[in-house]
């Protein structure tokens, strides 16, 4: 990967960032995932305030990260939840989590178990040989681009 030549590198990875890569983001993001719905309950449960929620909820809806479902007519209320992209970071919050838990704190705030009972240890895993990936299990191959239309 390093041997490619130097050069500010088209990644997906700096495109997520600029939707999902800010604290309060992923923190209401978690909220959602945790079952949370409520504007007030998420602002209680991240911290933000609340002018700093209603942006970064407005750019993920405005991204299709999550949606706003209405459930009160007078005065008209809205709870959040997670699209199908939204639900599709999980993984990548569990794999900051188990991260934070090991590097970022001395003692984790929460245990996480499976439904089959054991405490959570998620590994990403090639999905074709079950091989665990490491910068050095990767290859960079740069992708044909393919006019629109």
């Amino acid at each position: 990967m390093a041997d490619m030549p130097v050069g500010v590198r088209p990644c997906s990875m700096a495109a997520a960032l600029e939707i999902v890569g800010e604290r309060w983001s992923l923190l209401a993001l978690r909220e959602l995932a945790y079952g949370v719905h409520r504007f007030g309950k998420i602002a209680d449960y991240t911290g933000a305030s609340r002018d700093i929620l209603t942006d970064r909820l407005r750019k993920l809806e405005a991204a299709a990260v999550i949606e706003r479902r209405q459930y009160c007519e007078h005065p008209p209320r809205f709870e959040y939840h997670l699209t199908q992209a939204g639900r599709e970071l999980f993984p990548a919050m569990i794999s900051l989590l188990q991260w934070g838990d090991k590097w970022a704190v001395d003692h984790p705030a929460l245990a996480l178990r499976h439904e089959c009972g054991q405490p959570l240890s998620a590994e990403v895993a090639c999905r074709h040989c079950a091989g665990q990936i490491t910068p050095h299990s990767l290859s960079l191959e740069p992708r044909e681009v393919r006019p629109e239309g």
